[in-house]
């Protein structure tokens, strides 16, 4: 399974097709395994409301998936290199912040 975090407004507006501005922007869209997901949560999302993570089935993602570390941290991210076929996604989690503003991983 991996990851993505997006708005739950920017989840239900999506038609069949979910895109993210990343992937006109950079060529992809921004995914973690879930031992990584804190990292991007706390640096990036830190005191955000409104999350939830995007829980993804690889094996039924029909855009390419490539593993690459783009940031110099020594770990490959999954990145989505196009559209994410909503189908893969086979499950939907809330990720509200804590009090202090950073993440804790919820059951998945």
């Amino acid at each position: 399974m991996i990851l993505h975090i997006t708005t739950r407004t920017n989840w239900e507006t999506a038609g069949a097709l979910y895109t993210h501005p990343s992937l006109d922007d950079e060529g992809f869209i921004h995914c973690s395994t879930p031992e990584q997901i804190l990292l991007p949560a706390n640096a990036m999302f830190r005191g955000q409301t409104g999350l939830v993570l995007l829980c993804i089935d690889p094996a039924r993602v029909t855009a390419d998936i490539i593993y690459e570390d783009c940031y110099q941290c020594g770990q490959a991210f999954p990145h989505i290199y196009g559209p994410l076929n909503k189908e893969a996604v086979i499950k939907v989690v809330d990720f509200p912040p804590d009090p202090d503003g950073t993440f804790s991983l919820p059951a998945l």
